[in-house]
């Protein structure tokens, strides 16, 4: 049996140890400190009572639970290890090498029996990019991706075929979590004008024109991400162009659609343009969210049928993490930005915490659902390595920094079975820490010398929106209920889609504010029918906004050039000369 606390393993220069987890955070005695940097890689087993790890010479495979080593296997190079779902097998890999005179390589994946040690089977796996063969939860399949086919074996016999699914080009699949039936997505590029497309099969069932339980094609795909839900009743696939032509983008182009196993299909519209950073089911498997729309960007829940629940608003954000038990959401901006959290409790809506975890290039809940991990681990960093565990509710309860001279690589938590740990209720309260908080620096903006001895003026790039249950309600201060909350949102989205086609099929039409200091009746788009006149008027109207606009300059604060102060001075007659224009007409 497990520990009833997870254990935290950290892996750097300081060598590969292992932390007791909350509440003592004090090294465990379970594994011995392997001391030097030699250690490449580790991994738990799915229910955290195995633990391997390379240290340059072996790979060692230890029972947590009795600290008893159970096999060393000489292995010096391999730098990926996995264990099938019910710890039978451990696969390692090692990168593929071929000898000098251009024969082939010796198997680099290898395959063992975890009971006895010995090697099931090898594999030549040349690329490192999904190496690992992919199991159903009972181990009845496993499934490989060889020579654009997907092959099946059953009751882990390596040496025999089970079945196979040969599609043109297969360029990757994902196997279906959870019991019986086994269900498998599986995306094959577009080629020569061809779409590209997304095919769900139920296992064995890859025969027949009619076998498929859904497909889905698409043109503007040069790779997808497929992410089935946990009761395997449907998949997300976010699809990626290297290259967004329309130049909105450096980082291309993504859409996201909706595979149900049923056969339903459809694209998630998404009320903001702009690139798709992270998209994450709910462990209840009944809806998902998705960050999205050029910075500050959107977060909002859907449904199945793909229709907004919440919207977030938006903020600085890439990231989405549901705790384990599915009632807790962290949105968090983390790479790039400078590590703000939220944390939401997805039952009510309700913000609970906006904790900030600079420079932070690792995220991960605690199995409890109650703990998390956040890291600064190189090479994505080099400096100020370490981590930090927190409580939801914001508090720091432990944090680490590395040495200066040293570095911090790799750091997780022991992973746990589904319902060993009970759903606790959400405290909005901040737990109690004996670790000193950490006030963020506030970056002041950047004033240019001949601004510093006046006044400052609020101005922002950006006017971030709220949560949408935060908006005020013109003349109604009561709150909305759920419903009125979706058909809201389903509203808006609408009405936002409708202005942004609008917008694109006729840009010169968006219309623009007249100056406030013309009269009401320059704002009429009449015409005298004399197109020397007309261009007159327009001339006219553009000088007035220019003048408007230097006029707010300058009660900012701008130091205003002599020119612009003689056509401010010129704003009267302008206007008399705009109104006699007009009523000839």
């Amino acid at each position: 049996m497990a520990p009833s606390t997870p254990l935290l393993t950290v892996r750097g220069s300081e060598g590969l140890y292992m932390v007791n987890g909350p509440p003592h955070f004090t090294e465990s005695t379970l594994f011995p400190r392997e001391s030097g940097k030699n250690c490449k890689v580790y991994t738990f087993s799915k229910d955290g009572t195995l633990f391997a790890w390379g240290n340059g010479e072996k790979i060692n495979v230890i029972n947590v639970t009795n600290k008893g080593l159970l096999h060393s296997f000489d292995l010096p190079k391999a730098v990926c290890l996995e264990f099938s779902p019910k710890n039978t097998v451990l696969a390692t890999w090692q990168p593929y090498t071929t000898s000098k005179d251009g024969t082939a390589g010796i198997p680099n994946l290898q395959l063992y029996d975890v009971k006895t040690g010995t090697c099931l089977k090898s594999f030549i796996q040349k690329k490192m990019q999904n190496w690992c063969p992919s199991w159903s939860e009972d181990e009845t399949v496993c499934a490989r991706n060889v020579n654009n086919e997907v092959h099946f074996f059953e009751n882990n016999n390596f040496n025999t075929i089970a079945n196979k699914l040969h599609l043109q080009k297969i360029n990757d699949f994902v196997l279906s979590p959870g019991p019986q039936p086994y269900k498998v997505a599986v995306y094959v590029p577009g080629s020569k004008g061809a779409p590209s497309f997304v095919r769900l099969y139920q296992y064995p069932n890859f025969d027949g024109p009619h076998a498929a339980l859904a497909n889905k094609s698409f043109f503007k795909a040069d790779k997808v991400t497929m992410l089935w839900n946990k009761k395997a009743t449907a998949v997300l696939v976010i699809a990626s162009t290297d290259v967004d032509k329309t130049g909105a983008s450096y980082y291309g182009e993504q859409t996201l659609h909706y595979i149900a196993a049923n056969g339903e299909s459809a694209v998630v519209q998404l009320p903001k343009n702009g690139p798709i950073y992270d998209v994450v089911w709910n462990s209840s498997s009944t809806e998902f969210c998705a960050v999205y729309g050029f910075m500050p960007a959107k977060a909002t829940i859907f449904n199945l049928k793909c229709d907004p629940v919440f919207d977030f608003g938006t903020g600085p954000r890439n990231a989405a993490y549901y705790s384990p038990h599915g009632h807790i959401l962290v949105l968090a901006g983390f790479g790039n930005l400078r590590g703000q959290m939220e944390v939401w409790d997805v039952k009510n809506y309700k913000l609970i915490s906006k904790p900030v975890a600079s420079d932070s290039t690792y995220f991960a809940w605690c199995p409890d659902g109650e703990h998390i991990l956040t890291a600064t681990c190189a090479p994505r960093l080099r400096v100020n390595n370490g981590y930090k565990i927190w409580h939801y509710t914001g508090s720091v309860l432990h944090k680490y920094d590395v040495p200066s001279n040293g570095e911090l690589w790799q750091v997780s938590w022991q992973p746990f079975l589904d319902g060993i740990f009970p759903v606790k209720a959400i405290t909005y309260q901040a737990v109690p820490s004996d670790v000193p908080s950490e006030e963020p620096k506030v970056a002041t903006a950047y004033r240019p010398p001949a601004l510093r001895n006046k006044p400052i003026t609020n101005s922002k790039l950006h006017e971030e929106e709220p949560p949408q249950n935060m908006k005020p309600q013109a003349g109604n201060d009561k709150p909305l209920s759920k419903t009125a909350l979706k058909n809201q949102r389903k509203h808006e989205a609408k009405k936002a889609a409708k202005q942004e086609a609008r917008n694109e099929k006729s840009p010169d039409l968006a219309p623009t504010p007249a100056p406030q200091s013309t009269p009401r009746n320059t704002v009429s788009q009449s015409t005298s029918g004399d197109p020397e006149i007309d261009k007159k008027i327009k001339n006219l109207k553009k000088k007035l906004k220019a003048i408007e606009q230097l006029k707010e300059q300058a009660a900012a604060g701008k130091q205003l050039e002599k020119n612009q102060l003689e056509k401010i001075q010129k704003e009267k007659a302008l206007i008399q000369e705009l109104e006699d224009l007009e009523l000839g007409i």
